[in-house]
């Protein structure tokens, strides 16, 4: 196991050496090596030429320069890329905290019980240097205002010490090139919904003249970073393209609409795969007496296990929806099959719908939403990895030909295909305007009640099918047959 500690430093010739040297002493638990990734952001006062010294004497250093001076936090996402450890941890070059504590901040992280872990100055425990009351009031105050916007009741929003399990750190975008870091890592974090744990820290807070670089601009900033973040869902960096999907669909009142709309066809025992960070899963596992939610992305597995992790009835596995083997000892086990956004990702939608077919009880009901419309194929669908839309006559034959019988399609959410046509085939954007998409969503209420009225095709095509065999099932799909509208096939 190895603690990958990310030091930015900016003009600390005159402190550097002793905070090097004390990060290479701490103790850290038993068994766990360390590396030190310095990042030194195009320091002017001789600093890198100490750096580089001390980077030929310890080989646990590792060294990187930026060419021109850039900021905390560009200093902090640089060193973020050149992390190989299991957690990662980002000490400030000024001697403020204290490098002691290392075993303290991972000890949370080492059980099982965090994500994350913040070390506060403000918790009571530990000996803190007495700095300005306005200093003091100030990162409070900050404080105050990110919990109110992202739910959180942290006592320390600005604390530099932030250690975090490094696949999840990578995988989260950093925009902020200063210290508007803080309050972007924080928003972010509880916006991903990672278990977030603070412990007192002792903090020797400099003054200005001894060196004090962050100042009551950079609280503005803040101010400006928090409500920026609250508002646009930037959460997964690109390499995780099903996070694209999750930043587009990811508003609360279209999830809900849609979870209305699937609600009556759901049974009491569910199988859903592609269930990426719960989002659905959330509102449709209440009174089910059996939930499993699938997903093969190792981080969208994290976020649902943490979201899960007290919810009796749901039960979280690996399923690649593409690797029969991993349905394999699920055959006959669900009343309810439901396969949301998937089929337009894989080589093989017959072969997935078969594999959930198998997982089925007879007459189980399989529940598809897949993109409607292959004359909206455009930019949209590249940058999102589609590889088709559905018509409704593709979608009937593809059930069809794997056993189920449709009883139900409809299109589902108008009002999003004239803007979905306009960005995509028009435009060419590989995205939507994240404010667009916020507006869209504050105003679902009202699109909702249009949509019956609207006379285009939806943005998307939900399909309920019956595996072939038998009596139907009580309480499964024919309860509400009028809550999703038959279409024909050649809509």
């Amino acid at each position: 196991m190895k603690l990958s500690i990310l030091m930015p430093v900016y003009n600390e010739r005159t402190v550097v050496a002793r905070c090097v040297s004390l990060v290479l002493d701490a103790r850290l638990p038993e068994n766990m090596e360390r590396e030190l990734v310095i990042v030194d952001d195009c320091s002017t006062d001789g600093t890198f030429d100490i750096l580089r010294r001390l980077a030929g004497e310890f080989p646990q250093i590792r060294l990187y320069r930026h060419g021109r001076n850039s900021g905390k936090g560009a200093a902090v996402r640089t060193a973020i890329e050149k992390a190989t450890g299991d957690f990662a941890l980002i000490q400030d070059a000024d001697l403020e905290y204290d490098p002691g504590e290392y075993s303290r901040l991972l000890r949370p992280l080492l059980d099982g019980h965090a994500d994350a872990v913040f070390g506060s100055r403000y918790m009571a425990g530990e000996q803190s240097r007495v700095l300005p009351f306005w200093h003091s009031m100030i990162n409070k105050g900050l404080t105050l205002v990110s919990n109110m916007f992202c739910n959180l009741n942290l006592t320390d929003m600005e604390t530099c010490y932030k250690v975090f399990r490094t696949d999840l750190l990578k995988s989260i975008p950093i925009r902020s090139d200063r210290f508007g870091f803080e309050p972007e890592i924080v928003m972010k974090s509880a916006k991903r919904k990672l278990r977030i744990y603070e412990v007192p820290i002792s903090y020797h807070g400099r003054t200005y003249e001894e060196g004090k670089k962050i100042g009551w601009k950079d609280g503005l900033k803040a101010l400006g970073v928090i409500f920026h973040f609250w508002l646009i869902d930037d959460l997964y960096a690109a390499p995780y393209g099903r996070g694209v999907l999750n930043n587009l669909t990811g508003t609360p009142q279209y999830l809900s609409w849609l979870a209305r709309t699937l609600r009556p066809h759901i049974g009491d025992e569910v199988l859903e795969v592609g269930a990426g960070i719960g989002n659905i899963t959330g509102r449709l596992m209440g009174k089910r007496m059996r939930y499993v939610a699938g997903e093969k992305d190792p981080l969208h597995l994290h976020a649902l296990n943490n979201r899960f992790l007290r919810t009796p009835n749901v039960v979280v596995r690996p399923i690649d929806p593409e690797r029969p083997e991993d349905l394999a000892d699920l055959k006959n086990s669900f009343d309810t099959a439901l396969c949301l956004n998937v089929l337009e990702y894989v080589n093989d939608p017959g072969a997935v719908v078969r594999s959930l077919g198998a997982a089925l009880k007879p007459n189980g009901v399989l529940v598809v939403l897949v993109p409607y419309g292959r004359r909206l194929f455009g930019s949209l669908d590249r940058s999102l990895g589609h590889k088709r839309r559905f018509g409704a006559a593709d979608a009937r034959e593809l059930l069809d030909s794997q056993g189920f019988a449709v009883e139900k399609m409809c299109g589902f959410n108008k009002a999003g295909s004239p803007p979905w046509w306009a960005y995509s085939r028009v435009l060419g954007s590989r995205n939507i305007s994240k404010p667009v998409l916020k507006i869209f969503d504050k105003t679902v209420w009202f699109w909702s009640r249009l949509d019956w009225l609207m006379p285009w095709p939806g943005l998307s095509l939900i399909a309920v099918a019956r595996k072939r065999g038998g009596p139907p099932l009580s309480g499964v799909s024919g309860q509400a047959s009028d809550a999703v509208p038959e279409l024909s096939s050649r809509t």
